[in-house]
């Protein structure tokens, strides 16, 4: 199925320009024909009549006192032939046809566009435009006939180059009026193009929605696109305002719960305070899960990002002497709510941080239409293994082992979750240093995906 309007637009016109092409084609050469033949006919009609008109009996005998005077009924294979046939006795024939008698018995073995086709004096074939004649009334009358022929390759030759123009001149025809189909379909989707211009600027947060721009056909389309906008502007606001109803709402009961787990024996205070935890972590997940999607998108600096966080966890690992190596084009940048970077970055940014033996890697490139972020350590690294679990809630790894420290190991799914929110990846592998690698692969050259419904 043909998905593109331009492309249907053309086919369209290129079929009704070829249909009309060869309905003009058909009709002007069934009119030239009809008029070229017309004249012939005529041409012949006449020859037939100035024959008869001159015949005159001699003796009990058909007689032509005086030939016509066309010099090409002189010539052999002149191109013009007569030959008047009485009912009995040879016939007399014009010089043209040299030994070749026209068999006035042939109308019906042959038809060419209404003439008795023959074979001429040269052996090419010969038209043939004959009258049946009597001289005189009743009984005595004398009865003869008169054909009159020319060459066919004579009609043939008027037929083929008025055909030839006009062939070039349809030609010529179909190419001017594709042309002006394709324009005219250039031009009718201009406004389109605009309409995508302005879907950019709403997507990319500089309009609101797409006014009162396009043409008026499509003007209900773009009031309910508006419509559209405005409705899911209401509902990022509640969907703003529930969330942080719901941060407030649960803040104050796991403080309170945190309390009174205070004064619980130490095994069951560790426990208490862990599960208080882990309730906190997974309300910070959801609330970041339905967050995302709901922001606008802005074009954030890559770099200028990555700067800000590193300098946050630099002073945190000066302590154990962890180097930090950035590689990162300053031109690079995304579109994508600076506050989900920065949570998806920050989070693999901070296990570098807490696996790191030495050294950590932070880069950014461009392959094709790709963005990718990679960030790698020379820590302990994660087993092939362990590393799609440690993508789901509850996985942590120390020493290679996942879980064998207590915690939610929340980080890399969260990160996890905002990545596949904006139609990009998140792989885990080995660095070059040693240690863990993780890859964020962003696509650039299409809009940003629907985030799912939090879980």
């Amino acid at each position: 199925m043909i998905r593109s309007l331009r492309l249907r637009l053309a086919i369209g016109a290129l079929i009704a320009i070829g249909l009309v092409l060869l309905v003009v084609w058909f009709s002007l050469s069934r009119l030239f024909t009809d008029y070229v033949v017309g004249r012939y006919r005529a041409e012949m009609a006449t020859i037939v009549d100035t024959i008869a008109a001159q015949v005159v009996v001699s003796d009990g005998e058909i007689a032509l006192p005086r030939e016509p005077a066309d010099p090409r009924f002189s010539l052999p294979a002149g191109g013009r032939y007569w030959q008047l046939a009485p009912a009995t006795g040879a016939p007399i024939r014009s010089r043209s046809l040299w030994d070749t008698v026209i068999d006035t018995q042939a109308r019906s073995t042959g038809n060419y566009e209404g003439f008795v086709e023959l074979e001429g004096p040269d052996g090419a074939p010969m038209l043939v435009h004959g009258q049946a004649l009597s001289l005189g009334d009743g009984p005595d009358a004398e009865r003869f006939s008169v054909q009159a022929g020319f060459g066919r390759k004579e009609l043939d030759d008027a037929l083929d180059a008025f055909h030839g123009r006009m062939r070039l001149m349809l030609l010529a025809t179909a190419a001017v009026l594709a042309g002006a189909a394709f324009l005219q379909g250039a031009l009718g989707l201009a406004p389109l193009r605009k309409l995508r211009e302005r879907a950019a600027l709403v997507r990319a947060g500089s309009e609101r929605n797409f006014g009162s721009a396009g043409p008026s056909e499509v003007g209900p389309v773009v009031n309910e696109i508006n419509l559209l906008l405005a409705e899911r502007e209401t509902a990022v606001e509640r969907a703003r305002a529930r969330a942080s109803d719901l941060a407030h709402g649960l803040k104050t009961p796991l403080t309170v719960l945190a309390q009174l787990a205070e004064g619980l024996p130490d095994a069951e205070r560790r426990v208490a305070l862990q599960q208080v935890d882990l309730v906190r972590q997974r309300a910070d997940r959801q609330l970041q899960a339905a967050r995302m999607g709901v922001e606008r998108m802005v074009t954030t600096s890559v770099a200028g990002m990555a700067g800000k966080l590193v300098s946050v966890l630099r002073p945190v690992t000066a302590e154990r002497h962890i180097v930090w190596d950035m590689a990162i084009d300053p031109s690079l940048s995304l579109d994508i709510d600076p506050a989900d970077l920065a949570e998806c970055l920050g989070n693999l940014l901070d296990n570098a941080a807490k696996w790191a033996r030495s050294r950590i890697r932070v880069s950014a490139t461009r392959i094709e239409d790709r963005l990718q972020i990679v960030v790698g350590d020379d820590g302990p690294g994660i087993a092939e293994g362990d590393r799609e679990r440690v993508m789901r809630r509850g996985g942590r790894v120390v020493d290679g082992e996942v879980g064998a420290v207590p915690g939610t190991g929340l980080g890399l799914a969260i990160s996890a979750d905002i990545a596949d929110a904006y139609g990009a990846t998140l792989t885990l592998g080995r660095s070059p240093l040693g240690g863990l690698e993780a890859v964020l692969a962003f696509e650039t050259s299409g809009g940003r995906k629907r985030s799912r419904d939090p879980v």
